[in-house]
């Protein structure tokens, strides 16, 4: 099958999707108004709680929620086939992450900003929200952790992306005081920040950056981390409008000309899909589709991490209700457009079955190397770039993602142990917040030896970990929607489905870790699974009190949980 149709078919369901169905959630379902005062403007102070752009808020919500999972997942799990890959991306897209994305930012933002995990508490129940914070923990400190090892291992394999991936961050910078200070036009500070990190991307492909070896008494590998989580704790701490906007906004528009770059190959060359549309011929290891793929797939389909967003930063910076639309859903929409890109590259951006086969010969193979290898063929191919510079595109793509999700974690992760601390009594301030997570997210990465594989070992039990969380944002969307009686279907669909595909792969996962002999793991998965169905059985209770109960009052949003501001 010729990949320009696939891309074709699945831009325009995405497109539908964010068209027709995101309009029939902002207006019939949550039923967002203008009148309503956001936190952004209710708790403005400058530092979390900022009004924003709209544009400058969905490029901070795109690039934190995408990471590389919108990468890595995709270009695993097409050795199942590319078809069962694109259906739950495309579909996924338009149906769950669009719902899930869009509901946590208006829940969020109806409740002063608060998390998922401080929301557990009100709409849940207190037992719940203290084990719903154990989940968000656990998922956090392991996004951050991965991340570093994958961007380590990307700045090391390409060293091209080095200067514009760092240079990335003077660029933010800039464009930050540019619109908050010297208030310049945003349509002009957005073009000449975007020519400057391609600038920087074609100054990385002439001058690709080696460290030595040994560096400040550290291998290179080592240096990159420790580099990373110190940029990651100062810039969790720093005013959003000083580093974390700016940078995941001109990343985002700079990330989504990539994207256009890609597709436009795509158009132009019009490569033949290598990969089968079902893989009968699959490696011994390779585990069955089923729950495998619902929990492979998470960001690009439904990420419970985007809902850590949602409601960790973006609800705070949020200018008018009616903006969670654009920013929500139509984020879900470019993590969608991300993963189908990653999928065609996957599938066809290499020659010969023979040739696909060689790279997926185990399960678990491609991701970030064959969505890099892959997309960087097409690109050579479609637009007549060099391969090197190809590459260097698609790996800074890769390098920025990775980098904006794994900031934002730090901030979020401080929100988490300041909301921790408040359900013990302590006072945690932002400053020893951030010392707490860093410390604790540096001790994982290293506890397997100085290359930093520590920070993979609680890896494999993202997938169902994300999925469960994404399960239960969706039972507080729920519990909501039901208590002010509005139709609770659309949420409780996709929560159902993801529930227990994530539910049933955590199951699997204690045999496999059972076998193993990996007890740790074995442990954290009992711990994730009691915690889940814990609070599923919460959230089930707290829906039958919720209709039985009168409906909530138009203001009830307006009453302040008594959860405290952090």
């Amino acid at each position: 099958m010729n990949a320009l149709i696939l891309m074709l078919i699945g831009l325009a369901m995405i497109v539908a999707g964010y068209l027709f169905y995101s309009k029939y959630l902002a207006s019939r379902v949550f039923q967002l108004d203008d009148g309503f005062v956001t936190p952004a403007h209710e708790l403005r102070d400058g530092v979390d709680y900022v009004p924003t752009n709209k544009f400058v808020l969905w490029g901070h919500h795109f690039t934190s929620v995408a990471g590389a999972a919108p990468i890595v997942g995709p270009a695993i799990a097409v050795i199942w086939g590319w078809l069962p890959a694109f259906l739950w991306v495309t579909l996924g897209t338009v149906f769950f992450a669009g719902m899930h994305d869009m509901g946590s930012l208006w829940a969020s933002q109806r409740n002063k900003g608060r998390s998922m995990g401080a929301l557990s508490a009100r709409y849940i129940g207190g037992r719940g929200a203290k084990l719903f914070l154990v989940v968000i923990f656990l998922l956090l400190l392991m996004v951050i952790a991965a991340f570093a090892v994958v961007i380590k291992n990307l700045l090391i394999g390409t060293p091209s992306a080095v200067i514009p991936a760092w240079g990335a961050v003077l660029v933010a910078l800039v464009v930050g005081q540019a619109v908050y200070r010297w208030k310049i036009n945003l349509g002009v500070v957005t073009v000449v920040g975007v020519v400057a990190l391609y600038a920087l991307i074609l100054l990385g492909d002439r001058f690709p950056v080696e460290l030595p070896d040994p560096i400040l008494g550290m291998s290179p590998g080592t240096f990159w981390i420790v580099a990373l989580f110190l940029y990651a704790g100062i810039a969790s701490i720093l005013p959003v409008w000083v580093l974390l906007q700016p940078r995941d906004y001109i990343n985002g528009v700079q990330l989504f000309v990539g994207l256009g770059i890609l597709y436009v190959s795509v158009l132009l060359s019009a490569p033949t899909l290598v990969a089968p549309a079902f893989n009968d011929n699959l490696p011994a290891d390779t585990p069955s589709i089923v729950p495998l793929l619902f929990v492979t797939i998470a960001c690009g389909a439904i990420s419970g991490f985007h809902g850590m967003v949602s409601s960790g930063t973006s609800s705070k910076q949020l200018d008018k209700e009616t903006d969670a639309r654009f920013v929500g859903y139509f984020g879900a929409v470019g993590e969608g457009l991300l993963a189908l890109g990653a999928i065609l590259a996957a599938t066809a951006g290499f020659r010969t079955v023979a040739q696909w086969e060689e790279i997926y010969s185990a399960f678990g193979e491609g991701g970030v190397g064959a969505f890099v290898d892959g997309g960087g063929n097409l690109v050579s191919a479609g637009l007549g770039l060099p391969a090197s510079l190809s590459a260097t595109v698609l790996a800074t793509m890769a390098v920025l993602f990775a980098a904006t999700t794994m900031d934002t974690g730090v901030r979020l992760l401080r929100f988490v142990v300041q909301e921790g601390g408040q359900v013990a009594g302590v006072r945690i301030g932002k400053l020893a917040g951030t010392v707490i997570v860093i410390v604790v997210a540096v001790g994982l990465t290293f506890s397997q030896g100085v290359d930093g594989s520590g920070g993979l070992l609680i890896w494999p039990l993202f997938g169902t970990t994300n999925q469960l969380l994404a399960s239960l944002t969706l039972a507080i969307i729920a519990v909501m929607l039901i208590r002010k009686r509005r139709n609770p279907l659309l949420a409780l669909i996709p929560l159902v489905l993801v529930f227990v595909m994530a539910f049933y792969a955590a199951i699997k996962q204690l045999g496999t870790f059972s076998e193993s002999g990996e007890w740790m793991l074995l442990v954290l998965d009992v711990v994730i699974i009691i915690a889940a169905v814990w609070v599923a059985v919460e959230a089930v209770l707290a829906m039958r009190r919720a209709s039985k109960e009168p409906p909530e009052a138009p203001d009830a949003d307006l009453v302040d949980a008594g959860l405290g501001k952090r």
